[in-house]
């Protein structure tokens, strides 16, 4: 009865008939209770999004693949403290980390969202040792910028990690119908095939085959216990009470998702490995599944361009923001906007991605994962590939010295017969291809973003052309804040992958600098029918209503982005963004220290911060958050900007000079640093330096108003009347906003009264 129970549980597990799979369950637990049996009813409630359910299933249990599933519901209900625990019992400092590979990076996730990051980086990378196809360790630990070259991380020991998990994985199964074959030769001495029937033959081998199970470890039988059949007696019921030492033997490869399917043969996709993923042999007692929590995310990032009136989000307006506030003489004026040249600087990660985050809503968690793998379906159906393993063995000649020759080259995994240089060649193939899609997302995670391009074109044409590729290429170019070529990367990745989100919030935000609306609003609906639980989603649809400057409702949706995923940085951060257009710039601060709590390398929380302090004319803070945003990202034009703004602000005018330097060369496009080096220059009375630099300012933004009017500044300074008249008209033919217009006017009235006077009054 319960062989029958349990086969209904994994059957309706296989074909996501999760109601079925509870109730059916429910029985299995009623009528043989075990704490084995509660890890199916607890994986069923995983896969039906109700981690609550596991959670008080689970609680109290003591087995190690009990331990595991309580982490992950425990995790999924943000209670990072018992899913610690669960893992890493107090009482027993040297217990071993449940299921390898899989409970280490759980664990490492959980340091990082408690804000212990060495913790969770030897984790990650212990995780990757012991499993080097583990590809979720190895994002976070680009996440938190402490990865390792990917040609040192997939190099010759993961190839000789996977070889020596398959190699052993294969003996394994070798050893199994090894002794299938010698438990048919016993039970069969006593009866000469001559002096039985074929009906009596038949019978006996059917015994056999049945008693597979019962003895599923491999040790030897006598005739007796061979003979026993599976409904017969206790053998069958402790295979499915406990937990058999033959899963430890298996370990060296993880089972895939239950929602794949099965082969009709009865063949256990497990125990051939299709997706080559080896599995740690980290406490062997239990076995449990190995999969990549769902990565939304990772996403981070955007960067601001000058002369832009759309608030600091992106970009901050040109006299209104940066220099009202940092102009000695407090007459700086700015471009009404007619041509923005500008470049935006915001914020978001991802991860996507991430984890980038662990998204935490209804429809998403990680009970998608597979958690009910665990020993039971294992046993039970590997116990039916070797059935039909040793169906085949058991009839064939056992000396037969072909099929000795035969062992030497080839392994027997699961049944399927595989030659030991295929899977040499094959795990060789997939690290160098992990060793490309890793090196690039290194680089980028470096905000290296040129050298990642650069990496990911050496992709095989298929592997390019993938939906989450074309998205790191996306970001990869956004961060070079060139937005016609990331619409461009992310247009290809909604071709390649229209399902997939990865990545679709800083699309929006693409098309927001980009300022096309109809192509945001059209995007953002398409998200909300796709997914409506997701934050990404939400992400577009806040950027829509803020490109039309509804900050107010922009901001609603982003909330809602975050209550769906708490852990979504660049919710937080753009949350903050509102906050700012709409001058609360308190909750615009708990906005980004929310998502630096999340991400502390989320430069782009840092430098909002730094622009509330640089507005706040709180200089020496506002120093420390840019100096903390360059840190992370040194190669942002914007940032480098804003940081010799504040160094300005406090009178250190040389070191400002350098870093206008550098923000000029990191990207010459960008206006804003020969604006800002043009602005020191006067305040040091270098007058044709700093004529020289506007001059060529004048060729990258011929119609900024604010341009103009500094060059009318300068000339009144150097008692160039006429030409500080026409510079000044210039700039009011250029329709600047109300405010400027009433700077330029008022220094128009005041242009034969010398600087002097002009300060005293």
């Amino acid at each position: 009865m319960e062989a029958i129970l349990v086969d209904s549980v994994l059957g309706s597990l296989r074909h996501f008939l999760h109601r079925n799979a509870i109730f059916i369950c429910e029985r299995l637990c009623a009528e043989f209770p075990s704490e084995t049996n509660l890890q199916l009813l607890a994986s069923c409630y995983l896969h039906n999004n109700q981690a609550y359910a596991a959670y008080y299933i689970l609680k109290g249990t003591q087995m190690a693949q009990s331990r595991y599933l309580f982490a992950i519901s425990c995790f999924q209900m943000d209670l990072l403290t018992e899913a610690e625990a669960a893992l890493c019992p107090v009482n027993e400092p040297g217990a071993e980390i449940p299921n390898g590979a899989a409970g280490h990076y759980l664990l490492g996730l959980i340091y990082r969202y408690t804000d212990r990051k060495k913790s969770a980086i030897h984790h990650f990378k212990q995780a990757l040792s012991l499993d080097p196809l583990l590809w979720a360790a190895y994002e976070e630990l680009c996440l938190l910028g402490a990865a390792e070259e990917a040609t040192a991380v997939f190099g010759e020991a993961a190839a000789l990690c996977i070889q020596k998990q398959h190699l052993h994985h294969g003996l394994a199964s070798q050893n199994l119908q090894t002794s299938i074959e010698d438990r048919n030769l016993v039970s069969g001495r006593n009866l000469s095939i001559e002096d039985v029937s074929p009906r009596q033959l038949k019978h006996i081998h059917a015994n056999n085959l049945r008693e597979i199970p019962g003895n599923y470890h491999g040790a030897a039988m006598s005739g007796a216990t061979a003979s026993q059949s599976l409904n017969s007696g206790p053998s069958s019921t402790a295979f499915y009470n406990t937990p058999s030492p033959m899963v430890a033997q298996l370990s060296g490869v993880a089972p895939p998702p239950l929602c794949r399917n099965v082969q009709q043969n009865g063949l256990n996709p497990s125990t051939v490995g299709n997706d080559s993923s080896p599995r740690s042999t980290v406490n062997p007692t239990i076995q449990a599944p190995r999969r990549k929590f769902v990565d939304e995310g990772k996403l981070r990032k955007i960067s601001g361009r000058l002369f832009s009136d759309s608030g600091p989000r992106r970009s901050t307006r040109l006299a209104g923001e940066a220099g009202a506030n940092t102009n000695p003489s407090g007459t700086t004026v700015a471009g009404n906007g007619t041509i923005h040249s500008s470049k935006y600087l915001g914020g978001a990660k991802s991860s996507s991605a991430a984890f980038r985050s662990v998204t935490v809503r209804k429809g998403q968690t990680l009970a998608n994962e597979s958690f009910d793998e665990g020993t039971r379906q294992e046993v039970f159906d590997d116990s039916r590939s070797y059935i039909s393993a040793a169906t085949s063995t058991s009839t064939s000649t056992s000396g037969d010295p072909k099929s000795l020759e035969q062992d030497e080259a080839t392994m027997t995994i699961g049944g399927v017969i595989t030659n030991t240089s295929k899977i040499i060649n094959g795990a060789a193939e997939v690290l160098n291809l992990l060793r490309t899609l890793g090196e690039g997302y290194r680089l980028s995670c470096m905000y290296r973003c040129q050298d990642a391009l650069d990496v990911y074109m050496k992709l095989p044409h298929k592997h390019y052309n993938t939906g989450w590729v074309l998205s790191q290429i996306g970001k990869a170019y956004f961060e070079l804040v060139d937005y016609l070529g990331a619409d461009r990367a992310f247009s290809s990745a909604r071709q390649a992958s229209p399902y997939s989100l990865e990545g679709m919030d800083i699309y929006s935000t693409v098309l927001y600098h980009l300022r096309e609306d109809m192509k945001l609003s059209y995007l953002a609906q398409e998200l909300i029918s796709t997914d409506r639980l997701a934050p990404q989603s939400w992400c577009a649809m806040g950027n829509c209503y803020s490109l039309q400057k509804d900050h107010e409702t922009a901001l609603k949706n982003f909330q809602r982005a975050v209550q769906l995923n708490s852990r979504f940085a660049y919710a937080h951060t753009l949350c903050g963004h509102e906050y700012v257009a709409l001058e609360y710039f308190e909750n615009g601060i708990k906005s980004y220290q929310s998502a630096l709590r999340i991400d502390d390398r989320h430069y782009n929380s840092w430098y909002g911060l730094g622009m509330i302090c640089l507005r706040q004319e709180k200089f020496e803070f506002s120093e420390h958050h840019f100096r903390m945003a360059f840190q992370i990202n040194p190669r942002s034009s914007v940032i480098l900007c804003y940081l010799g703004t504040a160094l300005h602000a406090l009178k250190r005018s040389g070191e400002a000079l350098y870093m206008m330097e550098k923000a000029i060369l990191a990207d010459k496009k960008n206006p804003l640093p020969m604006y800002e080096k043009a602005n020191i220059l006067l305040g040091l009375d270098n007058f044709d330096e700093a004529l020289e630099v506007l001059e060529e300012l004048k060729e990258y933004a011929p119609r900024e108003s604010s341009v103009y009017a500094l060059m009318g500044k300068i000339y009144k300074r150097r008692n160039m009347y006429d030409k500080a008249m026409l510079h000044f008209g210039i700039a009011l033919d250029l329709k600047p906003s109300a405010a400027d217009v009433a700077t330029i006017k008022a220094a128009i009235e005041k242009l034969h009264v010398p600087d002097e006077i002009e300060d005293n009054l």
